[in-house]
Parts: structure tokens; C-alpha cells; sequence
């Protein structure tokens, strides 16, 4: 990785740039990646820039459409979305949204794909959890930082059968 991969990964890493991550680089992130498919984004790094996606889900309570640029992890299931909020104390709505319509789709690389989102559990959870901790390490310390233990979402393509 390069150095400055590095040094935006231990920034983004950190509370404040967490803090940053969601707060301000989200709102231009939700911009580019709209008018892109996901194409270009702030990213957090060359790395990045292949694993960058925008969420488009249902909200829980209103019924609207919400678009929601995350990391994910490419896996062969599909895609996995970690509820880290950074680490704060209260999951992210994204999450909620998910649990109350799984029905959801992701902008990447400029193609929309369709998936239903299901919470991992017991042994397929930590699976999915160390593969993502392998593409962003953050989420580890984003662990230590909150008593909740954070989801992980695993999206299945509309097409597949999940197991």
C-alpha cells in the first residue's frame, strides 16, 4: 500500500476521521457516487476505490428511497455491509432500514445490481466479519470503541438463492 494509502486508512481509522468519514465525506460521497453509479468517489485510498458502493434502500419509517455510500466486501455470496457507525453507541439507519425492508440495490463500478440483505449469524457472521476486517482493518478498532456488537449484512443477489 501506498504511503499515502496508509496514512488515509490510520486517519480514517481514528475517532475524528470517523467522525469526518460520516459526517462530510458521506454527503459529497452520496453526490458523486449518485450522479456516477458509484464510479468516482472521495474513497478512502487506492484500495478503495474498487470496494466504494452507494446503498439504495427503503427507509423503516418513511417509505423513501435513501442512498448511503458505504465500504463493502466483495465476497462469492455477494456483498458485505458492516454497521460500524464508526463505532458510536447506536447502529447506523442503514441497518434499520435493512432489517424492515431487505429489498435493497448497490451502485458499484457504474452498474446497479439488486440484492436482499440478511444478517449474518454464529460461525457465517465471524466469517464474513474477518473478511471484511481484511479489507478495512478500522473495523476492528470501530469494535472497541462501542459495547454493541456490530452487524454485518451480507447481500444476496436477487437472482440467487440464499442458503
Amino acid at each position: 500500500m501506498k504511503l499515502y494509502d496508509t496514512a488515509l486508512v490510520s486517519f480514517a481509522r481514528s475517532r475524528i476521521g470517523g467522525w469526518l468519514f460520516i459526517n462530510v465525506f458521506n454527503r459529497v460521497d452520496r453526490v458523486l457516487m449518485g450522479w456516477t453509479n458509484a464510479r468516482i468517489h472521495t474513497g478512502i485510498g487506492s484500495k478503495f476505490q474498487k470496494t466504494g458502493v452507494l446503498l439504495r434502500c427503503t427507509g423503516a419509517r418513511s417509505g423513501l428511497v435513501r442512498e448511503v455510500p458505504l465500504l463493502a466486501t466483495p465476497v462469492p455470496e455477494g456483498y458485505v455491509l458492516v454497521a460500524s457507525k464508526a463505532g458510536a453507541a447506536e447502529h447506523p439507519a442503514w441497518y434499520r432500514n435493512l432489517k424492515a425492508n431487505p429489498e435493497c440495490s448497490l451502485a458499484v463500478g457504474g452498474q446497479i445490481l439488486d440484492f436482499v440483505a440478511q444478517e449474518a449469524e454464529g460461525a457465517t457472521r465471524e466469517r464474513l466479519w474477518n473478511l471484511a476486517v481484511e479489507n478495512y482493518a478500522g473495523y476492528d478498532d470501530y469494535q472497541k470503541r462501542t459495547q454493541r456488537l456490530i452487524p454485518v449484512m451480507l447481500l444476496v443477489s436477487r437472482n440467487t438463492n440464499s442458503a
